[in-house]
């Protein structure tokens, strides 16, 4: 989504005031006809469109939105984060703000404390949640307060949430047993789950729809019980290194979640890099190499900008009444291999 020019930008590069610019649009007396002509000439420039402009601003009122996010370097999260400050023009022209808060959404007593603090002080609230009954209590006390709550990424579907951002996680961890499976061609040997943890709606339905594959299609692989590593990398890679030296018959692994550094350093150190079956999830800097070197065999890829864009999107038709266009804001699954890297 490219974000539109709002009336500021025009009066920025026309050289004149808001108000002038505001004139010029209602074609009010008063300005000269040289200063009638740099607005005219910016807005041609920009190909902006007034009408349009002046209507999203005459029945917008000032939103406050707050994206609560995890703590950390998840390269993913960090890529929606990086989306929404794209938007910046986009949200200034429907005078939005959107603020970005970081915690522990592992911890489901830091991460209800800060959805209560946001009680009162913000019009709609997209959330990467933990499904856990303090934090269900806390996003029903937001709706309760009069806020529209969206859940990005991980749902909390017993909640009173507005509308859940993401993708079908059954669908997508069902998708990772097949590659695991496929890959392996036909070799009996052990699998192993590395996830940031159980508690994360998407991740236990990613493990169910992955274990549900390999149990019904490829029982010649027996799944090892999961490892939280919490997405965090140096608890990953101790994790990983263990189940590498307690196992020597792993031939398959799948990364539910982040921590991908972590996993593809014990992996290579092992000297099993390329002949364990290797897939996760997302397109980074990090898992781009990883695929291009043949330590990762595919990726399960979701858009992080879609995402971004869809929560906003999603949050102010809430707050406006207005209805959620489904298949705008349906977020697609991909699978993406070195051949075919974007």
């Amino acid at each position: 989504m490219n974000a539109p020019l709002t009336l500021r930008d025009i009066a920025r590069q026309a050289g004149v005031s808001l108000a002038t610019v505001d004139r010029v649009l209602h074609n009010r007396p008063g300005v000269r006809p040289d200063t009638v002509r740099r607005v005219k000439d910016a807005m041609a420039r920009s190909a902006f469109q007034p009408h349009a402009a002046a209507s999203e601003l005459a029945r917008a009122r000032s939103r406050r939105f707050a994206f609560v996010m995890p703590l950390g370097g998840n390269p993913f999260m960090q890529q929606i984060q990086a989306h929404l400050g794209e938007l910046a023009n986009w949200m200034a022209a429907r005078r939005l703000t959107a603020d970005v808060v970081t915690t522990d959404v592992f911890d489901p007593a830091v991460l209800a404390g800060k959805l209560e603090d946001l009680v009162g002080r913000v019009d709609g609230v997209a959330v990467v949640a933990l499904d856990h009954p303090s934090v269900r209590a806390a996003i029903n006390d937001l709706v309760e307060s009069g806020a529209k709550v969206v859940t990005l990424v991980s749902d909390v579907p017993s909640s009173r949430r507005h509308h859940y951002v993401g993708i079908d996680n059954i669908a997508a961890g069902r998708t990772a047993g097949a590659l695991v499976g496929r890959f392996a061609g036909g070799k009996t040997g052990r699998v192993a789950i590395m996830a940031g943890s159980q508690g994360l709606r998407d991740h236990a339905e990613r493990i169910f729809g992955f274990s549900q594959v390999l149990a019904a299609e490829f029982r010649q692989l027996e799944v090892l019980p999961v490892a939280e590593g919490h997405d965090a990398d140096d608890r990953s890679e101790h994790l990983m290194r263990k189940l590498l030296a307690e196992h020597h018959d792993i031939i398959g692994l799948y990364n539910v979640g982040a921590g991908t550094a972590g996993v593809a350093k014990a992996l290579t150190e092992s000297g099993r890099a390329g002949d364990i079956v290797f897939v996760g999830h997302d397109v980074t800097a990090l898992t781009r190499k990883l695929l291009l070197s043949g330590v990762m065999h595919a990726a399960i890829s979701q858009n992080p900008g879609h995402e971004a864009r869809s929560a906003v999107r999603v949050l102010l038709a809430l707050a406006r009444g207005e209805p959620i266009l489904s298949e705008q804001e349906a977020i697609r699954i991909d699978i993406v291999m070195r051949d075919n890297l974007p």
